[in-house]
């Protein structure tokens, strides 16, 4: 039963998108979940979902990279952060300041997305392109090849959304030993620290309820009927 009712709430979101119309009203994202909690579906319908699922994304980012290039210009950008942060050493006041904020900011927005890729790769994910959702949020993510992805186990999915999440909480402490041995003020030093601690308990109250966490223990609850 379940098997048919996919199959025409797939047709319809192919329908839909080959008119022009977006996936609202299809049922497509409904029958993903009932393909996540059947592995034999998700296996029978990876190919179809990933098509659809694509062409839905490339209606929706402001902005698009392939996935190698994007890589690579995520892993210079922290390449480039941590040497401004080493150079920040060089320099004393407003310039180190400045130099360091530099250096921190690129680490900080570059390694989420990166997060994100290694631990895919890893759990066997592949992934299409970098992107930017909306311009007035700039934040680069990546975009995940979508019949990897539901083949993939619930864990690995899970983890997979969790990856970058932790990764962008680790960053402000790990440069808090890098801003002391600097000589950055003490406000900046601690600066960082509130600001590690601020997004932890950011994430806490609200990132469950949206964003990586959320899809995370949607993930998880996936993973339990298993």
């Amino acid at each position: 039963m379940e098997a048919t009712s996919i199959e025409q709430r797939v047709t319809a979101a192919e329908s839909a998108l080959a008119e022009g119309r977006g996936l609202g009203g299809t049922g497509f994202w409904s029958a993903v979940r009932e393909m996540k909690a059947a592995p034999e579906l998700a296996e029978r319908y990876a190919e179809r979902a990933a098509v659809i699922d694509r062409k839905a994304f490339e209606n929706w980012a402001s902005l698009t990279i392939p996935i190698g290039v994007g890589t690579a210009m995520a892993i210079a950008a922290t390449l480039a952060g941590l040497l401004a942060v080493a150079w920040s050493y060089s320099l004393d006041g407003l310039a180190a300041l400045l130099v360091f904020t530099v250096g921190f900011g690129a680490i900080l927005t570059t390694t989420h997305g990166l997060g994100h890729l290694v631990v895919g790769r890893i759990r066997g994910m592949r992934f299409t392109h970098w992107f930017v959702g909306q311009l007035a949020r700039p934040q680069p993510g990546v975009k995940v090849d979508y019949a990897t992805y539901l083949i993939a186990s619930a864990q690995s999915r899970a983890w997979m959304h969790a990856s970058g999440a932790l990764v962008t909480k680790f960053v402000p402490f790990l440069l808090v030993g890098a801003a002391f041995y600097a000589g950055l003020p003490g406000w900046y030093v601690w600066g960082l620290v509130a600001l590690g601690v601020g997004m932890i308990v950011t994430d806490v109250l609200w990132s469950t309820k949206s964003s990586d966490w959320k899809k995370f223990k949607r993930e998880m609850a996936f993973a339990q009927l298993s």
